[in-house]
């Protein structure tokens, strides 16, 4: 019986899965490419809260460079008062909407109960909706309610559009967890509340970092819901705060870019404090449905 050796590659032969200099070239230009158009529209906000009234629909990025428009917006406008009117709602809209949605996801994981299927396409449908449909059965549910121009409102309403969502991708995220782990706790006594709190809960901090994410942007810049519910200057969010800077004879430039520049600073520091988890519990999430 012979055995056959396979012919050793040469030192020509083509390395699979190396990219050729004009590919790598082409990649790398349209990487290039997006990163500016992604980060121009940040850059010309940031750098015209930086212009003077008089320059602020020019080109004139570095001329007589000033933070008047901070000032102006700090000391004489309710803008910090919108600012923690949106802080208070994003928070609440956070911590409820994460509670919610993982204890929903994981009862929906594990447990047979009647009704299972049907709520599951109930949370599927809801997304299925466009906000110029709901805000009027909303308001008027609000109204009846007395929650209009109240913060309970907007949390209530905000945790319509991000629960349903959050739910099934938590769901889906349980479902990667061996249910073993739940059988020990049994075991060691625990009852289902405790075993999800002390064993599955600490297990899916990525499902739980997406889900406070999309949550508080949601709370963060939504303007639909909170320019309809809320009134006067003491119960505006910023969305609703913003529009005080645009009137029917024109726009503030200044002030509502230096504004956008300050909102934005709290939705960057909850996208670094969740980005490593970001793409785990997305794509766990999305493994089983």
């Amino acid at each position: 019986m012979t055995t056959t050796t396979p012919a050793p590659q040469t030192l020509n032969a083509p390395i699979r899965g190396r990219r050729s200099p004009l590919a790598s070239v082409g990649l790398h230009l349209t990487l290039i490419v997006a990163s500016v158009i992604a980060v121009f529209p940040v850059l010309w906000v940031l750098l015209t809260s930086l212009k003077p009234a008089k320059f602020a629909t020019t080109t004139d990025f570095f001329k007589e460079t000033t933070f008047e428009n901070y000032t102006n917006l700090l000391n004489d406008t309710p803008f910090l008062t919108w600012f923690g009117n949106s802080l208070l709602v994003a928070g609440l809209t956070t911590v409820l909407g994460v509670f919610v949605s993982a204890t929903t996801g994981y009862a929906v994981s594990r447990f047979r109960f009647p009704g299972k299927r049907g709520l599951m396409w109930t949370l599927l449908v809801t997304q299925m909706f466009p906000v110029a449909v709901l805000i009027v059965p909303i308001y008027n549910i609000m109204a009846t309610m007395g929650l209009l121009n109240q913060p309970v409102g907007l949390v209530i309403t905000y945790l319509t559009i991000a629960v349903p969502f959050c739910a099934w991708m938590m769901k889906g995220f349980f479902d990667t967890i061996p249910r073993e782990i739940d059988e020990s706790g049994y075991v060691d006594g625990l009852n289902p509340f405790g075993t999800f709190w002390r064993l599955i809960l600490p297990l899916a901090k990525p499902g739980i970092a997406v889900t406070a994410f999309y949550s508080f942007i949601t709370a963060w810049g939504e303007v639909a819901y909170a320019s309809a519910f809320m009134v006067g200057d003491e119960n505006l969010t910023l969305a609703g705060g913003l529009q005080k800077f645009v009137n029917q004879y024109g726009a503030q430039w200044g002030p509502m870019s230096a504004a956008s520049v300050l909102i934005a600073v709290p939705a960057a520091l909850v996208f670094l404090f969740a980005q490593r988890h970001l793409v785990t519990g997305m794509s766990a999430g999305a493994v089983k449905g």
